[in-house]
């Protein structure tokens, strides 16, 4: 596996940097991780699926957030334009008719309470702070590292592609309704991210600018990559609960 720690040390083409950012995805990205390979192999219990959903909240949550410390950084109105976007996705026209509400629908589809999931109390203290450390990072590195590290959704369909059929074959109690947030995002997701790929190829013109991106891509690698780490430790074999987070029934 490659560090990437002076991938850019000579300078890279737009295509090289690209094949970079790829190979990332290929050796980092979180559909590797064994709590996701339990997940697909319809090993995990219905309490380490209710501890992800619920964790996994917090992040969803904090997403058009930090689309909007993003937009509010950028100079461009046709970037703004653009870029607006993945706040109405996650949004909605209401607030609550858009990703994050369908978010809520998977997590109270696998037996959560609506409203501790949305107060999100009772997530992992891992779990707040790789949430909190990725919105500070997008409002206090450059607005090119903020918008490379969301390239992490050049990956997003391969994982989709194999959660959800997995899910829905292995697991009894899920229907393609509780999974009902995936579907949109195989468009949204490859939309997104060829605007931002695009904005990164043009944008990295110089070594450091291009070792930025990719340090951007593997911090957000890593945020992801934690998340999954906290909920093994916490709900896997062994069972190590911090004080205050979510405790599942006994069943």
């Amino acid at each position: 596996m490659s560090d990437f720690a002076d991938a850019a040390r000579n300078g890279l083409t737009p295509a090289a940097l690209e094949e970079v950012l790829r190979q990332i995805g290929a050796e980092r990205y979180h559909n590797r991780h064994p709590y996701h390979h339990r997940m697909t192999a319809g090993t995990l219990t219905r309490a380490e699926l209710q501890a992800w959903a619920l964790n996994r909240y917090c992040y969803q949550a904090m997403i058009p957030r930090k689309d909007a410390t993003i937009i509010a950084r950028a100079e461009d109105p046709e970037f703004r334009v653009e870029w607006r976007r993945r706040i109405e996705d996650h949004d909605g026209q209401t607030g609550w008719d858009g990703g994050i509400a369908r978010w809520i629908k998977l997590a109270t589809g696998l037996g959560l309470d609506e409203e501790m999931v949305k107060s999100e109390r009772f997530a992992l203290p891992a779990t707040r702070f790789a949430v909190g450390a990725y919105l500070s990072f997008c409002a206090s590195r450059s607005l090119l590292e903020a918008v490379a590290s969301s390239l992490t959704e050049l990956f997003s369909p391969v994982i989709i592609g194999e959660r959800v059929p997995a899910m829905l074959a292995k697991y009894s109690y899920v229907t393609e309704d509780t999974l009902a947030y995936f579907m949109p995002r195989l468009t949204q997701a490859p939309r997104d991210s060829d605007f931002a790929l695009a904005y990164v190829r043009k944008h990295a013109t110089d070594p450091e600018r291009q070792q930025a991106v990719i340090d951007a891509l593997l911090f957000k690698c890593d945020i992801l990559w934690a998340m999954l780490d906290a909920l093994d430790h916490a709900y896997g074999e062994g069972g190590n609960i911090p004080p205050g987070a979510f405790v599942p029934e006994a069943r």
